[in-house]
């Protein structure tokens, strides 16, 4: 990490670290009173973008329905498959909870985000306590990739989006597995809920198929 002077903020992102058994407490180590920003979406959603990042890299890979199940006929979960077990996020949780309070996290609802980017970064903000200065007047929504970008700067002949691996359409799923996956998750999601003390209300979501990716 680079070193930080007094007023400045440093920042680094590192998805994996959430999942990593090791980084909770080797993070601790390094800097005990560092602020986490954990962004988290429907878990469900998360694996089949996960899926859609890996098949256009891997296009001989299992389809999902094949790769999501121990046992399609008695409906067994593969929890193992690191696609699934990544949205498991209370199980996650719980070992960052061993070394850090709640205080010094912050998590950011990766459908929220989509949909309001400037009330999502006015939380960030305030989380880290910084002044508002990045407001829904810097965002504009890609129709094509399907989230928000950032609009160019005054100095800048371009505007700041995503690279094309981001927003990619996910491939038709089961809609038997979609349900049974939901179903998967409840209990994880109602007991990360219970823990953050924040609803994500991703049951909401039952319903509605995911189209575009944003991982």
């Amino acid at each position: 990490m680079p070193s930080t002077l007094e007023g400045q903020i440093t920042m680094e992102k590192t998805p994996s670290y959430f999942v990593t058994n090791h980084a909770p407490k080797r993070i601790h180590s390094m800097a005990k009173d560092i602020k986490l920003i954990i962004v988290v979406r429907n878990p469900v959603t998360r694996a089949i973008s996960d899926y859609t990042q890996t098949l256009s890299k891997k296009p001989e890979i299992a389809t999902f329905e094949v790769l999501a199940f121990k046992n399609r006929t008695l409906g067994l979960i593969d929890a193992s498959w690191s696609a699934l077990r990544i949205g498991i996020y209370a199980l996650h949780l719980e070992s960052w909870m061993q070394y850090f309070p709640l205080s010094q996290m912050h998590f950011v609802s990766g459908e929220r985000l989509i949909v309001d980017p400037g009330g999502e970064m006015a939380k960030v903000q305030d989380f880290l306590g910084l002044k508002r200065i990045v407001t829904d007047k810097h965002f504009y929504f890609n129709k094509t990739k399907g989230f928000p970008c950032l609009k160019k700067p005054e100095d800048s002949s371009t505007p700041r989006c995503l690279g094309k691996s981001k927003g990619r359409t996910h491939p038709k799923i089961d809609t038997d597995v979609i349900r049974r996956l939901h179903k998967f998750y409840k209990p994880f999601n109602m007991m990360f809920y219970q823990m953050t003390g924040q609803n994500f209300q991703w049951e909401l979501e039952e319903d509605s198929e995911p189209r575009s990716s944003q991982d």
